[in-house]
């Protein structure tokens, strides 16, 4: 990741959701790298913060920075190579909320497009018909304001800025976005991209139950 002004947040210090003998769910602030970046001064992180608390726990997925909400992380080995499979096999679901630029005319869509790393300009993605990764994105309506409209995004696979660049691509850039909004974007949100992972659904480790965990946007 290229050089960039770091300034995390710091309270609160760790947002737990729920934790247990084998995950520990958190919200995590916009503006707080999930792992620790190459620089020395990008290593505070949400796993790193986690490791001081619980020195066994493991990374299993990752939020953009940027991006808030609900990550979860393995309380010990057993349990991270269980969710690990999960996360193979598509069998997790998640949700997230986003407002996104301009008004959405059509209620519901499916976006289906290949996505790589635009490695001149990284960490931008683009789409890449050719050597793109193949990645779908669900999207819903969920409310038309006068500038903006607020989406449920579903991920049907887990690309880096998957869904920056999919409503990008729909012509309804994610507001805030510093990568792929407009002038008209970054102004509207100017501290924060709003873009919140809101729900996640998976098979408990221990259980094997399936068990949800949500936390609603901080920007509705």
């Amino acid at each position: 990741m290229p050089n960039f002004v770091y300034n995390p947040p710091m309270s609160p210090y760790l947002n737990i959701i729920h934790q247990d003998q084998d995950i520990v769910v958190l919200n995590k602030p916009s503006g707080l790298l999930s792992v620790p970046g190459r620089d020395p001064w990008h290593k505070d992180s949400l796993a790193l913060r986690v490791l001081r608390v619980w020195p066994e726990a493991c990374v299993v997925h990752r939020l953009d920075m940027a991006t808030s909400g609900i990550i979860i992380l393995a309380l010990r080995k057993s349990a991270q190579s269980h969710m690990g499979r999960q996360f193979q096999q598509k069998v997790i679901d998640k949700t997230y909320f986003a407002r996104v630029e301009g008004i959405i005319k059509e209620d519901s869509g499916l976006i289906d497009l290949p996505i790589r790393c635009d490695w001149e300009n990284r960490p931008r993605q683009i789409v890449d018909f050719e050597q793109g990764k193949s990645s779908q994105t669900e999207w819903q309506v969920v409310k038309r304001e006068q500038q903006t409209t607020l989406v449920k995004l579903t991920p049907l696979t887990g690309r880096t800025h998957q869904l920056r660049v999919h409503m990008q691509q729909l012509g309804h850039p994610i507001v805030g976005d510093e990568f792929y909004a407009t002038a008209f974007g970054k102004q509207y949100s100017p501290n924060r991209l709003a873009l919140h992972a809101a729900s996640i659904t998976l098979t408990h480790p221990s259980t094997e139950l399936r068990v949800s965990f949500e936390c609603p946007p901080p920007f509705l």
